[in-house]
This record gives structure tokens, sequence and C-alpha cells, in this order.
């Protein structure tokens, strides 16, 4: 694909478009117009691409635009919060995907015409592989997150051994392809490439199945990356400028995230990715059951935040989300503040079910950015705080992480350390575990904590009234 001047320097402007929305993505007083930027510069990008192809394509590429476009809007519409991620995983691995199939027709374009290269035979290969992998990856984590199928871990004996030869197969299929038969007779270059294609949409299932619900974040991160590279790879093939650099920036962004998020976990990237820890479940049911814990209503927790609570501090999880309750939960902190309290909320980096989840529940009903506060900078709150509130968590707030007499799915993990707070009011629907199954001590510390099972939408309702009458 031949590249004129114009086409190039708007390549460059969209590259720096791309870059700028990315940055900006970092706070959220600037993720909005970061986004915005960065969906300008795909257009200019798009805009460009459509002076350097072959006129008959024009048709084709608009109907795709055009189909894209409206499935691509009716989505965002629709989806709720809870769902972002699932969403994130199968946007994520269509690009993958279709970054294998540009590959594998470019492959056999070539081999027809008999011009396959040293850099197409390479590369072509590696997206085919790399754009699969992304692909049936993000598949099961869809399915995991959305509770389709493969739930929790899914194990079998020897797994990492077929993996391993599986992808040692791959590879001898990659290099009979660019050795155009020699290793494998039997196989033309072009069915070479196509098994490569059913073998690693194989590996990325066997890859992603093991790996259980806590740590999908991490892996939707992780296959974002891999789309990233599928795509500058095929940028290299179609000799496409802005596919290499928006590749890699896409790439090494999410690189840098993953490695942010295992850090987050305090878990090695290796072991989320080939140990195959599964959520453990936690603790039986009847076990929990013969626990005492300090059930309390909600008019006592009103009682308790009006009458003596100076500094609160408030957790949301994933079940306000489910409960769609942030609402509500901006009623409770204006009533707090109407009394002179002081309110700040802290977030985990893995809080929900991917990065900055909460933050958008909260910021968008209006509660402002100055009272989101990270993990680093909001554990030194609890000290002098009166009451922390968790309201649909349990992980990110479970001291069970820092035990080092169990190994757990979250083991290691940095978590807000709420139990430094004067009181912990819990609202959540039971005492069953959370996302990683892993039991926390804190709901038994009957001195402590205050258990309110309620709905987190009706729980903190409950608590509002309560408090604007106390």
């Amino acid at each position: 694909m031949e590249t004129g001047v114009a086409p190039f320097l708007a390549y460059l402007l969209a590259a720096a478009l791309f870059i700028i929305g990315i940055r900006r993505l970092r706070t959220p007083e600037t993720a909005r117009s970061g986004n915005t930027i960065a969906a300008f510069g795909m257009t200019v990008a798009l805009i460009a691409t459509l002076f350097v192809i072959e006129f008959e394509s024009l048709l084709l590429i608009g109907a795709a635009v055009v189909l894209g476009s409206v499935v691509g809007i009716l989505t965002a519409q629709r989806v709720q919060m809870t769902a972002m991620p699932q969403m994130v995983a199968a946007y994520n691995g269509v690009g993958g995907g279709a970054a294998a199939l540009i590959a594998l027709s470019e492959f056999y374009h070539l081999s027809e015409e008999g011009s396959l290269g040293v850099v197409a035979g390479t590369t072509i290969p590696l997206t085919v592989l790399v754009g699969s992998v992304s692909f049936m990856g993000s598949v099961v984590a869809f399915s995991k997150l959305q509770e389709l199928a493969f739930t929790g871990s899914v194990t079998f004996p020897l797994q990492q051994v077929v993996n391993a030869v599986l992808f040692l197969g791959i590879l001898v299929l990659a290099a009979n392809a660019f050795l155009e038969g020699e290793i494998l007779p039997f196989l033309s270059p072009v069915a070479s490439v196509i098994a490569v294609l059913f073998a690693s949409l194989v590996l990325g299932v066997l890859l992603v199945i093991p790996i259980g619900g806590a740590d999908m974040p991490i892996v939707i991160s992780l296959l974002n990356a891999f789309t990233g590279l599928a795509a500058a790879a095929s940028g290299f093939v179609l000799e496409n400028y802005i596919l290499i650099i928006a590749g890699t920036i896409v790439g090494a962004s999410g690189t840098i995230l993953t490695r942010l998020m295992s850090g987050a976990l305090g878990r090695p990237l290796g072991k989320i990715i080939f140990a195959g820890i599964a959520a453990s479940g936690g603790s039986k049911q009847e076990e929990l059951g013969e626990r005492p814990v300090n059930d309390v209503s909600a008019s006592a927790v009103g009682e308790y935040l009006s009458d003596e609570a100076n500094k609160v501090i408030i957790v949301p999880g994933y079940g306000l989300a489910v409960a769609q309750a942030q609402s509500v939960m901006k009623d409770l902190v204006e009533a707090l503040e109407k009394g002179g309290t002081e309110v700040l909320f802290g977030i985990h980096p893995v809080a929900g079910r991917m990065p900055g989840h909460m933050n958008v529940l909260m910021t968008e009903v209006g509660i402002s950015y100055e009272k989101l506060l990270d993990l680093e900078d909001v554990n030194p709150e609890f000290e002098d705080a009166d009451a922390a509130i968790i309201v649909g968590a349990n992980d990110v707030v479970n001291p069970a992480a820092n035990d080092p007499e169990k190994d757990t799915p979250i083991s290691g993990m940095p978590v807000l350390e709420v139990g430094n707070a004067e009181r912990v009011i819990f609202i959540k629907r039971s005492l069953s575990p959370g996302f990683a199954g892993v039991d926390n001590p804190l709901f038994y510390d009957t001195d402590k904590t205050m258990m309110l099972f309620a709905d987190a939408k009706q729980g903190l309702e409950e608590v509002v009234e309560a408090v604007k009458n106390g």
C-alpha cells in the first residue's frame, strides 16, 4: 500500500491525537475529552486510508463503517455499567479476530502472486497467532464475566504441558508456512496458516479457562495488549503506518496497565496466567452461620452516623453497581455533609470489574473528583475516621489478603485498611464471600463491625432516611 505525503501527514496527526487522548485518560477530570480526542484521531486515520486504497473497495469500506458505527452506538447506549467489562472484552476480541483474518487473507493473496517476502512470511503467522489468542481468550473472558460458561477455574491434568505442546505445534506450522512446505510437505503454506489460526483459537481457550474470576480484569487488559500487538504486526503486512503506530501504542499501554493491575493485586503476572488459581470458595455456608455477627438495623446505622461520626469513608464495590445505587449513595453523602460530617471515598485500583469502574459510577451522579481517593491516599485517612462504610465490596477490604498463614487468590494484594476506622459498617445481602471467594474476618469482629444485611440500594435508602431523622 503506497502512501502519499498528505495521507502520511494525516497518519502522523492521528498518532499524535492517539497519544494525547491516552495521556488525558489518566485522570477523571480529563478522561472524557481524552476519549473524544482519540476518537477524532481514529476518524482522521480512517479518512486518510480512503485515499490510499483501491477505488472499488470504497463501497465495502463505507458499508462496514456504517454497520460498525450503528452497532457501536447502540451497544454503548444500552450496556449497563455493570456489564462494561464484558463490552470491553467483546470489542477487544473483535479487534484481535479482525487482525488475524486480515493477515490470513493477505497471506493467501501474496502466496498466489508469489511475492511472499521475509517480513510478510514472519509477521503474518505472528499476527494470526496473537490475534486468534486474543479473540478466543476474550470470548472466554466475556463468558466468565457474564457467567455463561467456564465460571471459576477450569483445569485438567497436564494442562500446561498441553499448552506448551500446542504452542510448539503452532511454531512448526508457522515455520512450514514460511518455508513453503519444506517441513510438512503434505501441508501447503496457506493450509499451514489456516492450521495456525485454528490451533491458536484452541490455545486462547486453554490459556484463559483456568484463570479465576478475580483475575479477569487483568486478563482483559493483557488480551487488549495482545490485540494491539496483532494490529501492529498486521500494519507491517499491509505496509500501513497508522496500524503500526496505533497497534504499538495500544500494546504498550495495555502492557503497562496489566503490570500495574497485577501489582495492585500483589501477584506476579506469570502466576496469574499460568498458575490457574481459582476462587477458593470461602467458607461453607453452614460454617458461616455458626459464627456470630453484629446484625444491626438501618436505624442503628443511621443513629451512629448522625450522633458519633464526624468523618466517614465510603468504599463502593460491585454490589453497588449491580443494585444501581449510586444515586442513593449521593443522597447519603449530602445527608451526612448537611450534618457537618466529612465524607471521603476509598477507591481500590481493581474495585468492580475493571480499573475506573467505581470512579465512573460515582462521578456520573455528581460526586466530586476530590472526594475519590486511591488506595495510597485513603489508607492513612482510616486512622482518624469514625466509620468506614463498605457497600457491596469484600475483596478490596479483606485483611485476609495480608495474612501470612493463608494462601488465597488475593494473598499479597494491597487492600483498603478499613479495619483501622473506629467502626466498620458493611451493607451487603449476606455473609457470602466476594468475587474471589475469600471469607472476610471483619464480618465477625462484633465489637467493631456492624452488618446491615440488605440490598445495596434498599439498605442505603433506609440509612439515608435514618440519618435525616437522626
